[in-house]
């Protein structure tokens, strides 16, 4: 099991860059959507491809707090993987790096959020 993740570091400043914007209070949150909306895509990352850990770190708790079993669930669904997979930590930095990717893309303010979601 995992004990951290760390994003890259041009996603540390995305994730304090959005959270200021959209006034999300801690920067966890925006992390959370993030790997959310790159979830959502459906599509599975190519973990070869995973950028450098120079970024913002998370814990486990701190990244999902009481929520860490269905966030990793629905990794896993999308995987075909086990819980216990030896990649499970690349498969959410991957989705957590780009839902930051596509976020920042986008023209953000707390209305569009709230669609997007």
């Amino acid at each position: 099991m995992y004990k951290t993740i760390k994003t890259t570091k041009d996603n540390r400043e995305v994730i304090t860059s959005l959270t200021n914007k959209l006034a999300l209070g801690a920067e966890n949150v925006i992390a959370r959507i993030a790997i959310a909306h790159s979830l959502a895509q459906g599509e599975r990352l190519d973990l070869n491809q995973v950028g450098n850990s120079q970024g913002k770190e998370y814990t486990r708790n701190i990244l999902f707090g009481e929520n860490a079993p269905y966030y990793e669930a629905m990794v896993c669904q999308l995987y075909g993987v086990y819980k216990s997979d030896k990649d499970l930590s690349k498969m959410i930095k991957a989705h957590l790096d780009d839902g930051l990717v596509k976020l920042s893309a986008l023209e953000l303010t707390s209305d569009t959020l709230i669609n997007l979601l």
